[in-house]
């Protein structure tokens, strides 16, 4: 076992808040706005302290609360680490494990990835990634698909579902991980979010939001995967944004997540402002817990903590995976964070608060203690017996029991992946109808050799392209490709059918498409993921917005000879088609996104017509510069932390082009604008009506908080606390007691042992008293007036076409203000089968919190006097009816 001594400082290293520079302000309530300076007085977040701890108030938190409060004032103070600490990395059944509580009947819990599915795993579903679940614009979709995942997850023995994701949002149109989130604009990702984590939920496991926050590319996320790849940095990245663009985008859609009752959040790697996201007070005690009214837990990313009781105070809850890095044996919470309370470093009431979070989700989404489904796959092997303990390759025994979870899922992936595909352009060659020859070119039409699960986290791009790389993957039970789906409805219909499966046999190709009758469909693709994986030196975020594998020339190609091309993308995010997008011989072009294990089955409903399509839930730029922002790509800060300043503010996707290029003519305009799709009908939209409700001004809450509650006392006896002989020592296992007993100095290791929390952290860290609310905050979510209605606006939608079809309607926003976005998204409604000649009504209300914005001064959300307008259309350049808003 790794003596305590060798890190028992960066335990005791209180990471400070802000640079030197940094503007002060009282312990009890920070009012002091993100700054965002010059390069030469870089970014500095101010502190917010103490850790704000649970409301037993909360809405949706009441009987959670009770309970929690039952279970942990029966604790010892061992316990409660042991369910804070991660107990390192392959050392348990799952991605991340925390300790038992086998005393109180509460097994290890399993904390697993991810977004789209269960990875590590066998027998369970391979969903739609969430950038083609977004262009669905459909909430009953989104419910849909987290209910799936979360039964799935559950009947595995999984506690924590390590998803869904809104960071990135979607800031660079080439930042590797986006199409883990919902789309690039914060509204649509809030809904996306919140949806899926009440599916979740519902099906009985702890839904974790992620990445908190402003997270938005892989390059310099980590020291370790940077440094190997020739960059000589010191830091991550620092992600630098003033405080009005913190709140009005990147945080709103965890706000959304907040509400729903969200049980986790997961803190990101990056640093923002100069402070590492996982320890940085103002975001975590300050936005999450006290503006946001937080009531789950904070976990960290895996090795994104970088400090002990400077962690533990600035509000992070759980350590994952419990090691300072993998399979060090070493942690900065375990022994450490038991030393620290003995000896007053950490509060007591800290720990207690971490413990409360963790057991009040547990039981808000309706677990039960001993009736924990057992944790029944292993992440490491997909062997029947394998090493319990991987990491230390002990205790041999059964692992996996090949439980199949999937159920009827498949039919709501088909579903999710077709009505997520969107249809860009369509001179009339779709829907198909038993054409007479069918030709499909090119590898993302088929299989990867391999296999689909051939690529490790699916860190390669061969065969077609049906979800993203890195941890937020699945294992695929099976993968319908487009070319076998294809050719099964073409035989059934009695067409020919013929496919060349390669970019780069163009002989072969050309023979088939130059014959006569061809409708010739062209697959092709653009990959990211992680940054731990590089994929034709694709570190995670792309290089650029081209079509991988020759997939341009392709289509050149195949355009130059058939007169009857149809494109298909399956795409991480949006290309460039300028080059091509225009040519008359293209008949169709389709986007259909990384749709899961059903791939070929939803495209194929899609080009024969027998599902409504979606709705871009990003930008199509005519080039890359375009877009206006961009990921770093070499550090710039010597070998500190590489600075990314997000000068744009809220300017991002079509917010920017809206300010840059407002006419179809403006140099830059985008070729296809976010919302944009086609569909099967046309549709008219007519008689705009605004109701004005009279909701009172909103007022800050009352009071102050409680007291900071303890549960439990606990002993100051070194010797109470050391390694139980009853144990057995498993290598790398982290573990809560202490190394030595001889003296708490001696057990710490650092040289400032024996001064008080007051000497030690900052301000105010370990302050227990009644401290004053924020007028910003309330419920889980925020201010509850926040969402009193203010306006319910109605318009009609009629089908004047020949098909019945979707619309999904979508309503905007302008907020008024110089140095505002032209408009900003404020409601959609998917409605599904409007028939030819039938008249809908679209109705969407309209809340406080839509048509506010952040004042950094009062630190509140305020509606400004600069007059307001909505519009209501089709997408975010096709509104055809708008009106003043009172």
């Amino acid at each position: 076992m790794k003596p305590l001594s060798v890190f028992a400082a960066p335990l005791l290293t209180a990471v400070a808040d802000a640079a030197p520079s940094a503007p002060e302000s009282s312990h009890k309530v920070s009012k002091v706005p993100l700054q965002l300076d010059v390069r030469a007085e870089l970014a500095a977040s101010p502190p917010h302290y103490p850790s704000p701890w649970m409301n037993p108030q909360a809405p949706g938190w009441e009987d959670a609360y009770a309970r929690a409060k039952a279970f942990v004032s029966q604790m010892t103070l061992v316990e409660k680490v042991n369910l804070t600490t991660g107990t390192g990395w392959m050392s348990d059944n799952c991605v991340g494990n925390v300790g038992a509580v086998p005393r109180l009947g509460l097994r290890a819990l399993c904390m697993q990835d991810g977004p789209l599915g269960i990875r590590f795993s066998d027998y369970n579903s391979a969903f739609p990634a969430g950038i083609t679940a977004g262009a669905t614009w459909s909430e009953s979709l989104w419910r849909a698909r987290g209910k799936a995942m979360g039964s799935e997850s559950k009947r595995k023995g999984v506690d924590v579902v390590l998803g869904p994701a809104s960071g990135p949002l979607g800031r660079a149109p080439t930042g590797g991980r986006n199409p883990e989130g919902f789309g690039s604009d914060p509204y649509l990702q809030g809904k996306g979010l919140a949806n899926t984590v009440v599916g979740i939920q519902d099906a009985g496991v702890i839904a974790c939001a992620k990445h908190f926050i402003a997270n938005e590319q892989e390059h310099f996320r980590q020291v370790g995967e940077s440094t190997p790849r020739g960059f000589n940095i010191s830091e991550s990245l620092s992600s630098n944004l003033d405080d009005k663009t913190l709140h009005e985008d990147y945080a709103w859609p965890f706000a959304d997540a907040v509400r729903a009752g969200v049980g986790s959040i997961m803190c990101s790697y990056n640093q923002v402002n100069n402070s590492y996201a996982c320890q940085n007070s103002k975001l975590l005690n300050g936005v999450l817990k006290d503006e946001m009214g937080f009531q789950g837990f904070v976990m960290s990313d895996w090795q994104a903590q970088h400090a002990g009781a400077a962690t533990a105070v600035a509000g992070l809850d759980m350590s994952m995976p419990g090691d300072t890095e993998f399979n060090t044996g070493y942690s900065y919470w375990g022994g450490n964070l038991t030393l620290a309370v003995i000896n007053g470093t950490v509060p007591a009431y800290r720990v207690d608060d971490m413990a409360m979070r963790i057991m009040a989700a547990f039981f808000k989404v309706g677990m039960t203690l001993g009736e924990q489904v057992p944790t029944n796959f292993n992440s490491w092997t997909r062997d029947t017996f394998g090493y319990h303990h991987a990491a230390a390759r002990e205790n041999w025994e059964q692992v996996n029991f090949q439980v199949d979870v999937r159920d009827d899922h498949a039919a709501h992936i088909r579903e999710s992946a077709a009505k997520g595909t969107v249809v860009l352009k369509n001179t009339g060659s779709l829907p198909l109808h038993k054409p007479k020859f069918l030709a499909v070119i090119g590898e993302d039409a088929g299989q990867n050799p391999k296999g689909p699960n051939g690529c490790e986290d699916r860190g390669c791009d061969d065969g077609t392209l049906a979800m993203l790389w890195g941890s937020g993957t699945s294992q695929f039970p099976y993968l319908i490709t487009p070319d076998s789906a294809l050719q099964r409805q073409a035989i059934e219909d009695g067409s020919r059918y013929e496919s060349v499966l390669s970019n780069y046999q163009w002989a072969a190709a050309q023979k088939v498409v130059a014959q006569p009758n061809v409708t010739a469909v062209v697959f092709v693709n653009a990959h990211s993921g992680e940054g731990y994986i590089d994929v034709d030196n694709n570190a995670g975020d792309r290089k650029n917005l081209t079509l991988w594998k020759n997939g341009d020339d392709l289509i050149k190609n195949v355009s130059s000879i058939c007169r009857n091309t149809i494109v298909v993308m399956h795409t991480v995010g949006p290309v460039l088609v300028t080059d091509w997008y225009r040519n008359p011989n293209i008949s169709a072009i389709v986007w259909a996104g990384l749709p899961g294990q059903e791939s070929g089955n939803a495209i194929t409903d899609i080009l024969y017509g027998k599902a409504s399509p979606g709705r871009s839930p990003f930008t199509w730029g005519p080039s890359r510069e375009s877009y206006g922002t961009d990921v770093l790509y070499k550090p710039n800060n010597g070998k500190g932390a590489p600075q990314q300043d997000f000068t744009e503010g809220s300017l991002i996707d079509y917010r920017h082009f809206d300010r840059v290029a407002p006419n179809k003519s403006s140099p830059g305009a985008p070729i296809y604008e976010f919302g944009f799709g086609l569909s099967w009908s046309t549709f008219e939209y007519s008689n705009l009506k605004v109701e004005k409700h009279n909701a009172g001004p909103m007022s800050p809450p009352e009071g102050k908080t409680m007291a900071a509650p303890t549960f439990g006392r606990h002993s100051t006896d070194l010797k109470d606390y050391a390694f139980p002989r009853s144990v057995r020592y498993i290598s790398q296992f982290i573990y809560p007691w202490l190394n030595t007993t001889a003296s708490a100095k001696e057990a710490s290791g650092d040289p400032r042992f024996g001064q008080t929390a007051e000497q030690f952290l900052p301000p105010g860290a370990a302050d227990g008293s009644p401290q004053p609310r924020l007028a910003s905050s309330g419920e889980p979510g925020g201010n509850r007036q926040l969402w009193d209605t203010m306006y319910t606006v109605s318009a009609t939608i009629t089908n004047t076409g020949k098909r019945v079809s979707d619309e999904v309607a979508q309503l905007y926003i302008s907020l008024g203000g110089e140095k505002e976005p032209v408009r900003v998204l404020r409601g959609f409604d998917r409605i599904e089968g409007i028939a030819p000649g039938q008249r809908v009504t679209f109705r969407h209300d309209i809340a406080r919190r839509d048509i506010s914005n952040w004042d950094t001064v009062s630190q509140n959300w305020v509606v400004t006097k600069a007059p307001k307008k909505v519009f209501v259309g089709s997408s975010s350049r096709n509104l055809a009816l708008s009106a003043d808003l009172d």
